[in-house]
C-alpha cells in the first residue's frame, strides 16, 4: 500500500516558512542598536525566507583548496561557470550558480531550482574568515558535497565531524579519481568508508569523481601507416554524483528542505535571543554603574544641608526608568519611583548605614554653612553611590524578568545581591571617581587630601 506523503510534505513546508517568517518579526521590537548590532543575523534570515518561499534547493561544495570543487560544479553545470586555477585557492566569496540541467524541483513550487554553492576553501590565506564564510554557507545548505583528492588529513576529519553535527545529508566526493591507478581508489574509498567515518558519512554516500581529468597521451595510427601522439582530456566523470544528489533529492527533497529551514530559523533565533540578553545585560550594568557614580559625585560635592538626598533619589528613579527603556519595558515615573521605594523597603537595614551618613553629613554642613563638603564628599558619596548600584542591580533582576519578581520577595533578590556583591571593591571604586571628579573641579578645595 502506497502512502501519500505529499500533503505533510506541505503542511512542514509552510510550517518551516512560518517559522523563518515569525524570527523575522521579533525583530520588529528590537532597538534601533539592536538591530544594527544583528544586521547580519536578519539579512541571513530573511534570505532563508526566500529560498523557501522560492523552493530553492542548496547544495554546497565544501573542502580543502584545490580538491576541485569549481571544477566539479563546472562539470555538473556542463559548462565553464567556475574559474580553475591551478594554484588554487582562487574562490574569495560564496557564489550560487543554478543546476538548471539537473531536472528537478520541489513539487508545488513553479519557481524551485536547484543551486550549487561554491565556498572558500580551508587553510587558505586569511583562512578564518573564508573558513567562517564556507560553514555560514553549510549551515544553511540541504545537501553537503565534502569534497577530497585524497584520504582525509586532520584538518578535513574536523571539518567533517563539524557538519555531521547538522545532521543534514553529507556526500563525500573523492575527486581526481583519475590520478590514481584501479588498486589504489579501491584502497582510498575503503578507507574512507572505513571505522573512521562511521555515524558521519554513509557508505553510499561516499562517491569517486574525475571533474577535470588531467589529458592522456594517445598513440594514433594514420591510414597511410604512420604513427603519431596526441594529447586527449577525457570527458569529466561526476554521473555518480549528479545519480546520488538526485536520488537523495527524489527520496524527499521538500522535506529535507522543510526540516533544514526549520532547524536554521530555530539556531538563528536562540542566537539572536542569547545575543540580545548579553547586550541588554551589559548596558544595563554599564547604565547602573554611571548612575551609581553620578549619584556619588552629585551627592558628595553638593554644599547644601538637603538637596543632596533629595537629588540622590532623582538619580535612582531616574536610573530605573533607563533600564526599563533598556529591557524594552514601559514604566512611567510614577512607578519608577514606586519600584526604587520597594527595593529600598526589601533592603532595610542593610540602607541604614547609607541614610546615617546622609543624615551626619547632611547635619554637618548645615552647622558649617556647607563648607563641611571637603570634609563629607568621600564617606557620604560613596555610601550614596552603593545604595544606588544595589537599587540598580535588583532593578535589573526585576526587569530582566518582565517587570516581575517572579517566584521569589524582594527581600530574598536583594539579599543575594548582597552576598555576590563585593562591597569593599565597590566603595573603593566609587571614591576613587569622586577623588578623580574633585581633583577636577576648582570649585571643591583641598577635599583632594581626603
Amino acid at each position: 500500500m502506497m502512502i501519500d506523503t505529499s500533503s505533510h510534505d506541505d503542511a512542514s513546508y509552510q510550517a518551516a516558512l512560518a517559522s523563518v517568517r515569525h524570527a523575522i518579526d521579533h525583530f520588529k521590537g528590537f532597538s534601533n542598536e539592536e538591530r544594527l548590532a544583528l544586521a547580519r543575523e536578519l539579512d541571513q534570515l530573511e534570505g532563508l525566507a526566500e529560498k523557501l518561499a522560492s523552493g530553492r534547493v542548496e547544495i554546497v561544495l565544501f573542502g580543502e583548496i584545490s580538491t576541485g570543487k569549481s571544477a566539479l560544479i563546472n562539470a555538473l553545470v556542463g559548462r565553464e561557470v567556475a574559474d580553475v586555477s591551478v594554484q588554487g585557492g582562487w574562490t574569495r566569496q560564496v557564489w550560487r550558480v543554478g543546476w538548471d540541467g539537473c531536472g528537478h524541483c520541489l513539487p508545488g513550487l513553479a519557481q524551485s531550482q536547484v543551486v550549487l554553492v561554491d565556498t572558500p576553501g580551508l587553510n587558505e590565506v586569511d583562512g578564518a574568515t573564508r573558513t567562517q564564510m564556507a560553514h555560514d554557507a553549510a549551515a544553511r545548505a540541504d545537501i553537503i558535497l565534502f569534497v577530497t583528492d585524497s584520504d582525509l588529513n586532520d584538518t578535513e576529519y574536523s571539518a567533517l565531524v563539524e557538519l555531521a553535527t547538522s545532521h543534514k545529508p553529507i556526500l563525500l566526493v573523492l575527486n581526481k579519481a583519475d590520478l590514481y591507478t584501479p588498486g589504489q581508489l579501491e584502497e582510498l574509498l575503503r578507507s574512507l568508508t572505513g571505522p573512521r567515518l562511521v555515524g558521519l558519512v554513509a557508505p553510499s554516500n561516499v562517491i569517486s569523481a574525475a571533474a577535470d581529468p588531467k589529458a592522456v597521451e594517445y598513440v594514433v595510427e594514420s591510414a597511410d601507416g604512420s604513427v603519431h601522439s596526441e594529447w586527449r582530456r577525457p570527458r569529466p566523470d561526476v554521473e555518480s554524483v549528479r545519480r546520488r544528489v538526485l536520488e537523495l533529492l527524489r527520496q524527499g527533497g521538500k522535506a529535507l528542505v522543510a526540516l533544514n529551514g526549520a532547524m536554521y530559523a530555530a539556531d538563528k533565533s536562540d542566537y539572536i535571543a542569547a545575543l540580545r540578553v548579553q547586550m541588554r545585560e551589559e548596558r544595563a550594568a554599564a547604565t547602573v554603574w554611571s548612575y551609581a557614580v553620578t549619584k556619588s559625585i552629585a551627592v558628595a560635592i553638593n554644599p547644601l544641608p538637603a538637596a543632596d538626598v533629595l537629588g540622590g533619589t532623582a538619580v535612582d528613579v531616574t536610573m530605573v526608568a533607563t533600564l526599563a527603556r533598556v529591557y524594552g519595558i514601559t514604566l512611567t515615573t510614577a512607578n519608577a519611583r514606586a519600584l526604587v521605594h520597594a527595593i529600598l523597603r526589601a533592603a532595610g537595614w542593610v540602607l541604614l548605614g547609607e541614610a546615617v551618613t546622609h543624615v551626619a553629613a547632611a547635619l554637618f554642613k548645615g552647622m558649617t554653612l556647607g563648607y563641611g563638603t571637603v570634609l563629607t564628599a568621600l564617606p557620604q558619596g560613596a555610601a550614596a553611590g552603593y545604595g544606588s548600584y544595589l537599587v540598580g542591580q535588583a532593578a535589573r533582576y526585576y526587569l530582566a524578568h518582565g517587570a516581575s519578581w517572579g517566584r521569589e520577595a524582594p527581600k530574598t533578590v536583594v539579599n543575594r545581591i548582597l552576598d555576590l556583591t563585593d562591597k569593599e571593591s565597590v566603595l573603593a571604586q566609587l571614591k576613587e571617581e569622586i577623588r578623580r571628579k574633585i581633583r577636577l573641579n576648582p570649585y571643591v578645595g583641598g577635599a583632594e587630601s581626603r
